[in-house]
């Protein structure tokens, strides 16, 4: 059965961020509630050294494209309502 491997990556703004400790206490908190919720990897892949902007890819894989297709989406809508941060853009890919 051949496995199906997801990854989301999103461009965030963060506008209250004033410090680099300041965007890490929110992208801490995001990275670690979309992991424990839908159980995939999640981590911070770009941007590091700017303080109000960064950038996040999560993967998810399963043995159905469509699966893996809807808990990418949930994790979308998950970040997209928290107010902390802005979408910038996203996009998905499927391996």
């Amino acid at each position: 059965m051949p496995s199906v491997v997801g990854v989301l990556n999103i461009r965030l703004y963060i506008s209250d961020a004033r410090t680099l400790k300041d965007k890490r206490r929110v992208l801490n908190s995001l990275l670690d509630r979309v992991g424990n919720r839908f159980n995939v990897s999640v981590a911070e892949v770009g941007r590091n050294d700017y303080c109000n902007s960064a950038e996040i890819a999560v993967a998810c894989v399963a043995n159905e494209a469509v699966h893996v297709g809807r808990v990418l989406d949930s994790v979308l809508r998950m970040v997209r309502a928290d107010r902390r941060a802005v979408v910038e853009d996203h996009d998905v890919e499927m391996l």
